[in-house]
């Protein structure tokens, strides 16, 4: 049977203390604990390892060729265990986040700034792409937590939570027609109207199909919100965007937003791999972004 590294530990302490007393009081175990521990060792390896007398305890010839190498496997461990605890660390000190471009462009870099006031040593990088994509990173191990915006449950393989509450706006330039409605748009007027919309995959694009999923097809399709963004300003045609995203420009008069008879709100979830607890830096990221929604009005 393979001996414990408690019972080597105590077989090194005899050979260097020359004493199963002193061993015993340097492993912090009683003297007949350490004595029946000895003994249990050397029937399980088929040797008399030690010469007990009354001057103390000798190790015996087959005794030191044992220590030397309970001595070499002990160092192994310990260097096992030092690795590991490096390797924690460097996990500790490193934190990967994927998030869809709502969130990494209005609400990530927030969260981060908090979490790096409290830990300043904290290495973070963060990927940008769209919901769909975030799903993927977290599923494959590419990232520790991501931030997505489709609406519904989380994808096969993934755990959820609410992390942030948004809605979206139906936006048009100023010279638009629907700039100066007064009276909410219906869904079947808004389905009908070609949109400036983001690819497919998209969380806002996703939320827009559930809502509208008659719509026809859009007048334009980019692959982020700052161009639609661009494109509504610039008159292509309206677009349904996170009020985040156009917040500047609604209060500067670049956009106006349209009413709508449309319930367009959402939560934004963070993901992680299902049935994996989420620990470390990722859980307290998670914390702050919670604990920064909760106290928006």
């Amino acid at each position: 049977m393979t001996p414990d590294l408690e019972s080597l530990r105590l077989l090194v302490l005899v050979g260097e203390l020359g004493s199963l007393g002193r061993a015993a009081a340097a492993l912090g175990v009683a003297q007949p604990s350490a004595s029946k521990r000895l003994s249990t060792l050397e029937r399980r390896l088929g040797v008399v390892l030690v010469d007990r007398g009354r001057r103390g305890s000798v190790l015996t010839p087959a005794g030191v060729v044992v220590t030397e190498r309970a001595r070499r496997v002990l160092n192994e461990v310990a260097g096992l265990v030092e690795g590991a605890r490096a390797l924690r660390s460097a996990q500790e000190a490193e934190l990967r986040v994927a998030a869809s471009m709502t969130v990494a462009e209005h609400l990530a870099p927030g969260w981060i700034g908090e979490l790096r006031r409290t830990r300043p040593d904290l290495r973070v990088g963060l990927r940008v792409t769209n919901s769909e994509t975030v799903g993927a990173l977290v599923r494959d191990g590419a990232v520790d937590i991501g931030f997505v915006e489709a609406p519904g449950p989380p994808p096969p393989g993934l755990s959820s939570r609410g992390a942030a509450a948004d809605r979206l706006a139906l936006v048009v330039a100023p010279g638009h027609p629907w700039s100066r409605r007064r009276r909410p748009l219906t869904p079947p007027e808004l389905a009908a109207t070609p949109l400036v919309m983001r690819e497919r995959g998209s969380g806002t694009r996703d939320t827009l199909d559930r809502a509208l999923p008659d719509a026809c097809p859009p007048a334009l399709e980019l692959g982020s919100t700052t161009a639609v963004r661009g494109a509504v300003v610039a008159g292509v045609a309206p677009a349904v965007l996170s009020v985040l995203a156009v917040a500047v420009d609604l209060a500067e008069g670049r956009l106006v937003e349209v009413p709508v008879d449309l319930d367009l709100r959402r939560v934004l979830r963070a993901v992680w791999p299902a049935g994996r607890k989420l620990v470390g830096p990722a859980a307290e990221l998670l914390a702050v972004a919670t604990r920064r929604s909760s106290m928006e009005p």
